[in-house]
């Protein structure tokens, strides 16, 4: 199979990053929608870049262990044909819905996606503010697509390009998009609802490009009611470094200290972000059925 050299996008998109994140500064300005907070920005642009630095030693550690994934054993042999460009789109995003859905119900993967839901802002600096740890293993998610037959390099360009177009959708400049596209796309409005800790938004929009995999298990919700952005606990800080770590900080602390059974200690890792062992936790479904019941009443 000819194998195609194909470019890291994420690095070659860095001048638009900041092109871009420059023009939504001086359009919020300009149309006065609300004053631009530049240390929160910062913070976020400074997430962004040490997300990239990691990336450069994690991508060739998994981009390794995905080609010897594919050398002892997949199930097809797929070329590098448009068809199987057109199918990896679709079945990519699936693997991002799924990983991303686990970012939220699971504490262990809650702890690295935390960092991206750490802004009370909504704007392009905050589609910056990524991770700098789960790189480390939330590549288990696509490790199916190589099984199936997609080559290694397929499925880290096609990551790349889902990552780009969710870019622009971290942005209160764009209101709606035409009907039809937000029937089968994920736009501005629907990633606004992702961000925010309204009641009735918590857990749900987990979609990358295609909204249609969100109205299919059913974790679809519309935008209505102005949303509130950041955690349901904010973490009160700038400093990338304690965004970063917190949770995970707070995470081994609960598990070690904590006296209670192994098991319980394990619930810890697997139990969304909230559970407790004793019973006290505030779990975002448990806010989130208080607003349903509230809501019928």
């Amino acid at each position: 199979m000819h194998i195609p050299e194909i470019p890291n996008l994420i690095h070659y998109a860095i001048p638009f990053f900041i092109i871009t994140v420059l023009l939504e500064v001086f359009l919020t300005v300009k149309v006065k929608l609300k004053e631009y907070e530049f240390k929160d920005a910062g913070t976020s642009i400074l997430m962004g870049l040490g997300n990239v630095a990691i990336d450069l030693l994690t991508k060739g550690i998994v981009l390794s262990l995905f080609y010897a994934i594919y050398h002892f054993y997949h199930f097809f042999t797929i070329p590098f044909s448009w068809w199987a460009w057109v199918l990896l789109v679709f079945a990519e995003d699936v693997s991002y819905y799924w990983a991303h859905r686990f970012g939220h119900v699971s504490r262990l993967f809650w702890a690295s996606h935390v960092v991206h839901h750490s802004s009370k802002k909504y704007n392009l600096s905050t589609a910056l503010r990524q991770t700098w740890t789960g790189s480390f293993y939330t590549f288990i998610f696509w490790i199916p697509l190589i099984l199936i037959g997609f080559h290694p390099i397929m499925v880290f360009t096609q990551m790349s390009i889902s990552l780009l177009y969710q870019y622009w959708i971290h942005t209160e400049l764009i209101q709606k998009m035409p009907v039809w596209f937000e029937t089968i796309f994920n736009t501005p409005s629907h990633h606004r609802v992702h961000h925010a800790t309204n009641p009735q938004y918590l857990d749900r929009n987990y979609a990358g490009i295609f909204i249609i995999w969100d109205k299919i298990f059913r974790t679809f919700e519309p935008e209505v009611e102005k949303p509130i952005y950041g955690l349901v606990t904010n973490i009160e800080t700038y400093n990338p470094v304690k965004i970063a770590f917190k949770e995970w900080l707070t995470l081994f602390t609960d598990f070690f200290t904590s006296k209670t059974s192994i098991k319980n200690k394990f619930n810890y890792l697997i139990k969304p972000p909230g559970w407790k062992h004793d019973g006290t936790s505030v779990l975002s479904s448990d806010l989130r059925k208080k607003w349903e019941n509230a809501r019928r009443k």
